[in-house]
């Protein structure tokens, strides 16, 4: 697991010389995001937990658990608020998640796969918005994104691995999935 080698961050960050408005948004819209993947997962577990591609559900989950923790502890040390949409992400994400799941394994993997495709092309237009703003001062949160998105990538190529694309509509599917993702995201950063 990627995310669980990476420095905890224990102490508010200095709020001087930040773009808050900018790393607001950031930290709030990824831990919508990533509350959002967990909530996928355990739908997924709860159809598919106990079928031969439960384990492989099970290590993304683990993942993104660690993902959910590091932006828990991102947003007490930017003295960030969450989305209001915490609770509407819960539901929909367990929905989506056990929904596709319905579909079977190549289902839960073409759901992964349109979402994790989603989540690391947002976490590269936010790396190179950091970059833009300064490399150096956003040095810490540019490693939690760069891990984050590996780590998405991964579990995006996973799904391709198990037969995401064999499922019946992929391309429907997985164009729907991203849209919500793309709503989702817009929203996120906003409310």
């Amino acid at each position: 697991a990627g995310g669980a080698s990476l420095r905890l961050c224990s102490t508010r960050v200095a709020q001087e010389g930040i773009n808050k408005p900018v790393i607001d948004r950031i930290i709030r819209v990824d831990h919508a995001g990533e509350y959002g993947a967990n909530r996928i997962y355990a739908g997924q577990m709860a159809v598919l937990g106990r079928s031969s591609v439960g384990p492989v559900i099970q290590q993304m989950w683990n993942q993104e658990k660690d993902h959910l923790k590091k932006f828990n502890e991102l947003m007490v040390a930017y003295r960030v608020r969450p989305t209001v949409l915490l609770p509407f992400w819960n539901v929909a994400g367990f929905v989506l998640g056990a929904g596709s799941a319905l579909l079977g394994r190549k289902g839960a993997m073409a759901c992964t796969v349109a979402v994790e495709e989603s989540i690391s092309e947002h976490y590269n237009n936010q790396i190179r918005t950091l970059i833009e703003e300064d490399p150096e001062k956003y040095k810490e949160l540019l490693q939690v994104i760069k891990q984050f998105r590996d780590d998405e990538q991964e579990h995006h190529d996973i799904g391709l691995e198990h037969d995401a694309e064999a499922t019946p509509a992929y391309s429907v599917l997985k164009t729907a999935i991203q849209l919500g993702c793309k709503a989702a995201i817009f929203l996120s950063e906003r409310i």
